[in-house]
């Protein structure tokens, strides 16, 4: 099939692109308008960014006691990719991104620290539910099946997107019988797997071959899927496909949003937390830093005005 024809590019630059995208967050983004990591567009870096914001006292004032009193959040965290959360280099144990710095930057509003927990994506809701952290951060969209067990406070309009490698005759998909007899690489634990599980049967419906999915625990291993040619098309978000285009100069495209969703937060459900963390982020968007925090990470296009508590999956 052409689908999956060898990349054509050298291997000593497939690796370098794949180094770049798995653990780079801290390269200049060549879109410009929007700013790049850490960029000058910002007004500073996004360290000196979240380094400036202050408590505020009617915000911290809705925690519970006994977390004002400890002065702690625990708080698990996903490693997925740029610009989201990623480490900026190899060697580094202190990931970098957008989650990192909102989180950070809402916790320094409440007036605690952050005792950040690194983990699976795919365990992170089961962790919640368990009582082994107090929230966690890692592009979790909002859904209809996980409001059932958790609670969300936004912070952002990310959602579902497709991609594709240089060359390959796929332009557009809008709807998944599009996806009918391909491979689709996608994240474990994910929006993306449990749509395409739960669509299935489109192909088969219309009398088409199904499409088949490839599920990846680690980021790296997934670009480095599509690069390959493992899989025909990538399906992840939205934000960190646009980020992915524009570090790889191309070799890997974004064919556009499928499915809009509100990123948030996640808690066990009904945690006394998500009064005083949507106060944070109301907090930081009014102030201006919120934005910021956005422009230094290139996703200004998905800035939310108001973060809410448990909307509903959106439609779009």
């Amino acid at each position: 099939m052409p689908f999956r024809r060898a990349w054509n590019v050298p291997v000593v630059l497939l690796l370098s692109l794949v180094a770049l995208i798995a653990l780079s967050g801290c390269a200049s983004n060549p879109s410009g308008a929007s700013g790049g990591p850490n960029s000058a567009a910002a007004g500073g870096t996004s360290a000196d960014l979240v380094s400036s914001v202050r408590k505020v006292d009617a915000a911290a004032a809705l925690l519970p006691a006994a977390v004002r009193a400890s002065g702690e959040i625990t708080v698990a965290t996903a490693i997925g990719g740029p610009p989201s959360a990623s480490y900026p280099d190899g060697a580094s144990s202190t990931p970098v991104g957008q989650d990192i710095d909102i989180t950070d930057a809402v916790a320094a509003v409440l007036g605690l620290r952050v005792n950040r927990q690194i983990a699976a994506f795919e365990t992170i809701l089961p962790g919640l539910s368990s009582g082994k952290y107090q929230l966690g951060v890692g592009n979790f969209g909002v859904t209809t099946e996980r409001l059932k067990t958790v609670d969300f406070v936004t912070y952002i309009d990310d959602g579902q997107g497709f991609a594709v490698r240089a060359g390959s005759p796929i332009k557009q998909i809008s709807s998944l019988r599009q996806l009918c007899g391909l491979t689709v690489g996608t994240g474990a634990g994910t929006t993306f797997e449990a749509t395409l599980e739960q669509n299935a049967h489109v192909c088969t419906d219309a009398g088409q071959p199904a499409y088949r999915v490839q599920v990846y625990s680690d980021g790296g291993a997934l670009q480095l899927g599509l690069q390959q040619g493992r899989f025909d098309v990538l399906m992840s978000t939205i934000n960190g496909l646009r980020y992915q285009e524009k570090q790889t100069g191309g070799a890997v495209h974004y064919l556009g949003p499928f499915h809009r969703l509100d990123v948030g937060f996640v808690f066990p459900k009904g945690s006394p937390l998500t009064r005083a963390f949507q106060a944070a982020v109301q907090h930081l968007i009014a102030d201006g830093t919120y934005r910021k925090i956005l422009a230094a990470w290139g996703t200004t296009d998905s800035a939310i005005t108001t973060s809410q508590i448990d909307p509903p999956e959106s439609a779009g």
